[in-house]
């Protein structure tokens, strides 16, 4: 029983979280659609959930504080109250102490109840005249709310087992959820209670039938039962639907709907119907079932009777009916990464036995090998696609940053997001949160201008800054870019200087200049602030992109603006590659940078690591791999061109041979040669032997600036 309580726990704190994101995202988006009223029910059945789901849990003071929280927006949407300002910021501070609550409870930490009392105070303060006394939880009956799409109307019958009180479950809570689906009607029945000196308080005794209309399906009302599936019997079925059933108001007789129901048997049915007297009058006289019972049943037919009758008389046409919604699962990460992690082993053995079978050909062997290579590689991007999320999870989470940053400096900004349906790596994805933050921060802090200033420049006085995401070849590539002052470069190389982190007589170009910023200590703030000046920033974004395997740029243009372009490979785990040959030596070469291979002579009387050769009329510059990794030997007298495109440029990779392609699980080198420029990684091949991944965008940037 312990065990399943702390499982229901952790389900909960998982399910918060998600609601959490979800209100914070509903009230960024009300902020500027404050017309929409399905936002306002969002942010309703958000709140609603936590509290409902919190008490069910132990989580007491969650529940307490969010129904504080909940009661003003249900004012809101009653249209009892306007949507403020005031409102909305205090509701985004209501969601981060639910936050913190939630991190208290689970952590075992003292929570500070001065905070819950605080914000509780200026939301009743809020409330339009005599409403600032707000009905306890256990008082409260919310409104049935309306019904919108598709119409069903379903009988719930939810029996709670007597020992449900042992669990920590609140039946009521149950029920209030079920109206809060839709309109709604509730009957309870309390035959079941016995006299009071016989009565266990610790034990439920009453049970409900509630007849519910609502667009929601079936499994959305079962969802509400999920955690007390063994601790009560929970009976539902849909008894109309507008799409399907009848049209011309008739429903079932009233024995009918209580043989249905299991209330009375049919031989009871059957002796009562032969006084031809009102069926319910004679089953409760009999004493076969209590009136309870026949007034719920009378009720469930005159609904259903009331439904179509209207349906009918309104002319309403049956609705196409609704699809299946896509069913998922809550899965840990955990188990996401050790799975991965196997099929990164069994692209390896996989690639030794192909190895092996062409080593040692046998009869039908070759055959098993392409079958079992491709159901590897479809083994392998089903996996890595569970792993792909959309680059959007993260975005939504900066709208609240740049929201109270700029209010904190006074500013007006405006956050443009794009392309949030690219899809990432979900390890990439979650350690790309902080350094996007840092990169925000500095353009509201050092980018976008004051009002004041904006508008004397001739600019709007709201600044814009723009997160943006697109796939490039094998990359993603995120952008942050605003329209504010833009960057000195000489300013940056002034800074430099003072800060001792360049020499004087070092001479630097103006691309070199502004990639000072990303030194160590650097800061062009003139005092300390809760935003920027402690020195500590795009160092720290430009290690934590590196260790991603990415690579950031800088381009900006004084007085208008600046780009930040962040380069991220799609996955960490598994890629396809091209396997090369120099020496004794095997690289990959990741092979969506691969455009074409060709045959290629060096001559030998040309000199330098950076060549250029005529390719079909085009101009390419390549450099030697040997030459670059210093590979021992003589190279062959015909080699062979590997043509990649990194960095929006054409670039050429000589090779002593080309081998194939190569499913390549990527290996972290360790912390000693994770540096080692033009290297990303390695991978084992079918052999056991080692192989170096090739970085292209780093080895073609590296060959750039030493030929600049």
């Amino acid at each position: 029983m312990i065990v399943q309580d702390e499982l229901n726990r952790q389900a909960f704190v998982e399910e918060a979280q998600d609601l959490l994101a979800e209100l914070e995202t509903a009230l960024l988006e009300i902020e500027e659609r404050p017309e929409d009223r399905s936002l306002v029910d969002r942010i309703f059945r958000a709140m609603h959930t936590i509290k409902g789901s919190g008490a069910m849990f132990g989580f007491d003071d969650i529940a307490s504080f969010t129904h504080d929280v909940e009661s003003v927006f249900d004012k809101v949407r009653n249209g009892e109250m306007e949507l403020s300002p005031e409102l909305l910021d205090l509701t985004l501070k209501s969601r981060d102490h639910i936050a913190y609550l939630l991190q208290c409870a689970t952590k075992g930490l003292a929570v500070d109840v001065s905070m819950s009392a605080d914000l509780t105070q200026a939301l009743r303060a809020l409330l339009p005249g005599d409403d600032h006394a707000s009905a306890s939880p256990a008082d409260e009956m919310p409104s049935s709310g309306e019904v919108e799409g598709p119409r069903r109307t379903y009988r719930v019958r939810f029996k709670p087992h007597p020992q449900l009180f042992l669990s920590g479950t609140n039946p009521l809570g149950l029920v209030r959820e079920i109206q809060d689906l839709g309109r709604s009607k509730l009957f309870v029945h309390f035959g079941d209670v016995p006299a009071l000196d016989e009565l266990d308080p610790e034990q439920c005794h009453v049970w409900w039938d509630v007849l519910l209309t609502t667009d929601s399906d079936e499994a959305a009302i079962r969802d509400i039962f999920l955690f007390v599936e063994d601790d009560a019997t929970v009976d539902v079925r849909l008894i109309d639907e507008a799409n399907l059933l009848e049209q011309d108001g008739a429903y079932k007789r009233l024995g009918e709907i209580l043989l249905e129901r299991g209330d009375v048997a049919t031989e009871d049915l059957r002796r009562v119907l032969e006084e031809q007297r009102p069926i319910g009058e004679l089953l409760a006289e009999a004493g076969i079932v209590t009136p309870d019972q026949v007034a719920s049943a009378l009720a469930e037919q005159k609904t259903v009777r009331e439904l179509r009758r209207s349906r009918t008389e309104d002319g309403d046409k049956p609705a196409e009916k609704a699809g299946d919604a896509g069913a998922s699962i809550r899965v840990s990460a955990a188990k996401l990464d050790y799975l991965v992690d196997l099929v990164g082993e069994l692209v390896i053995v996989q690639s030794q036995i192909a190895r092996m079978a062409h080593e040692h050909p046998a009869p039908g062997m070759l055959s098993l090998v392409e079958a079992l290579e491709r159901l590897s590689d479809d083994l392998r991007d089903t996996t890595l696609g569970v792993r792909m999320l959309p680059i959007g999870t993260t975005f939504s989470r900066f709208r609240r940053l740049v929201r109270d940053l700029a209010g904190e400096l006074g500013k007006s900004v405006e956050l443009v997001t794009l392309g949030g349906e690219t899809e990432l790596d979900k390890t990439v994805i979650e350690r790309l949160g902080d350094p996007l933050v840092h990169c925000l921060r500095n353009s509201l802090d050092h980018g976008v201008e004051s009002p004041e200033r904006r508008l004397a420049a001739g600019k709007s006085a709201t600044g814009r800054i723009t997160l943006a995401a697109a796939h490039a070849g094998g990359e993603v590539l995120v952008t942050i870019s605003d329209d504010g002052a833009g960057i000195d470069a000489e300013r940056i190389y002034q800074a430099a200087l003072r800060k001792g982190i360049i020499a004087p007589e070092v001479d630097l170009s103006t691309r070199q200049k502004l990639e000072l910023i990303f030194a160590a200590g650097f800061s062009t703030a003139e005092k300390v602030t809760n935003v920027s000046g402690r020195g500590v920033g795009m160092d720290v974004v430009k290690r934590a992109i590196e260790s991603l395997r990415g690579r950031i740029e800088l381009e900006s243009t004084p007085g208008k603006g600046t780009v930040i372009t962040i380069r991220l490979p799609l996955t960490l785990a598994i890629i396809d590659g091209l396997q090369v040959r120099v020496g004794d030596e095997s690289y990959i070469i990741p092979l969506p940078h691969v455009e074409e291979c060709a045959e290629h002579n060096t001559p030998d009387h040309v000199d330098g690591r950076q060549r250029i050769i005529n390719l079909r009329g085009d101009i390419v510059p390549f450099i030697r791999l040997r030459d670059v990794f210093r590979v021992p030997g003589v190279s062959p007298g015909m080699e062979q061109l590997v043509v990649v495109n990194a960095l929006g440029s054409r670039f050429g990779l000589v090779v002593d041979c080309v081998i194939g392609e190569h499913q390549t699980v990527i290996k972290s080198l360790g912390k000693v040669y994770k540096d080692i420029p033009g290297i990303s990684g390695a991978t084992i091949q079918g052999d056991g032997s080692m192989a170096l991944i090739i970085d292209v965008p780093g080895l073609v940037h590296t060959a750039a600036l030493e030929a600049a």
